[in-house]
């Protein structure tokens, strides 16, 4: 991390919003996202690596190689409990830098024939992190396959590994006002030179699920993350026709609720969410209630969540810390074990950061969800 904090710049994506704002209107916040993250030239993920001590921010597989190493060792697990498949696809969402892919693959050598029956797909959009990830990759068993939609994928049963995927899915949000609700926009402010939040004049339709208003205050923010629950519908149409699980960790609560929690980070700093768009990485909480409803009015079993910390423990989290520590000197046993502590302690990523899966009906609970 820089010592001297980024100072905030007016960027070309900004300009372009500003244009088409003073043109059409205010835009919804779920379309600020969309740009500011995934526009062709401008957007964060394709102009900027974000991942990392160098990025803005950091994720519990760049901690903790053992992070990556346990979920290798419980997708042997389930593998063999679907019957050990010859043939199937072990999918990646947002693979970042390659890294949790890379410490998977090397725990699953424990069962050559989990890498002999696997075919690898990443789903990434961006050019710069397919990069990271095709040198990362190229020293493994793996053959990896690149897939810029969900759909391009070929179905099979298949093993989901999605961490710290939903929560870059745009979300809308809608505020209580004494009329009822209204969805909160991206305008401009009074000087119609920099981006500001501003409410809608008319209410939303009717057919979206918000919350009673006898349920709600003035003043309450709800989020609904469209896209998320239609992404979770498209995994749940593969894990019903061919089988399989999909494991969920990210951030986020679980249980519905209200609050807004849209936030930017840069420079492993909190950001203005509004500021320098295409700059700084935009993420909201992950509504695990609402992704565990859809899997389960599509017919799929859903486990969890729990914390991860609870997770990491139930597959042996201190047991693979002492493994690693033994013969290594002072120094270096005491990284393996803060990195362990960062990843699963309450004070670090143990508490606010949640763990689901999603399962084919027929098939057992998975380990880490046991009851």
């Amino acid at each position: 991390m820089s010592e001297q904090a980024p100072v905030a710049e007016t960027t070309p994506l900004e300009e372009r919003l500003i244009d088409l704002i003073k043109l059409k209107g205010p835009i919804t916040i779920a379309d600020y996202m969309s740009d500011a993250l995934g526009h062709p030239h401008e957007g964060y993920y394709m102009s900027r690596t974000p991942i990392g001590g160098d990025g803005d921010f950091t994720t519990a597989p760049e901690i903790s190689q053992v992070f990556g190493e346990l979920i290798g060792l419980w997708l042997i697990e389930t593998w063999q409990a679907m019957g050990a498949p010859k043939n199937f696809n072990l999918i990646e969402l947002g693979p970042g830098r390659g890294v949790l892919m890379e410490d998977m693959l090397r725990a699953a050598r424990l069962r050559p024939g989990f890498a002999k029956a696997a075919q690898v797909w990443l789903l990434e959009t961006s050019g710069r992190l397919r990069l990271e990830q095709q040198k990362r990759l190229k020293a493994t068993e793996a053959k990896p396959l690149w897939a810029d939609e969900y759909a391009d994928i070929s179905p099979a049963p298949s093993l989901i590994i999605a961490n710290e995927f939903f929560d870059c899915l745009p979300v809308r949000q809608f505020e209580r006002v004494e009329a009822g609700w209204r969805e909160r926009l991206v305008g401009l402010d009074e000087s119609k030179t920099e981006l500001a939040f501003t409410l809608a004049e008319t209410p939303p339709p009717s057919d979206f699920d918000l919350p009673d208003l006898t349920d709600s205050d003035v003043g309450d923010v709800f989020e609904l993350n469209l896209p998320a629950q239609e992404f979770v519908s498209h995994i749940c149409a593969t894990l019903k026709e061919h089988g399989g699980h999909a494991l969920i960790i990210d951030y986020g609560h679980m249980e519905r609720g209200f609050g807004d929690t849209l936030q930017a980070v840069r420079d492993h700093r909190y950001w203005p969410p509004l500021s320098s768009p295409g700059r700084a990485d935009l993420t909201a909480h992950v509504d695990f209630e609402a992704l565990a409803t859809i899997a389960i009015e599509d017919g799929v079993t859903a486990h969890g969540p729990v914390t991860q910390g609870r997770f990491l423990d139930r597959l042996g989290l201190t047991l693979r810390v002492e493994a690693l520590c033994k013969g290594q000197d002072e120094k270096r046993a005491e990284e393996i074990r803060n990195g362990a502590m960062r990843i699963a302690s309450p004070q670090g990523m143990g508490e606010i950061f949640k763990v689901m899966c999603l399962s084919s009906p027929s098939l057992p609970t998975p380990a880490g969800f046991e009851t």
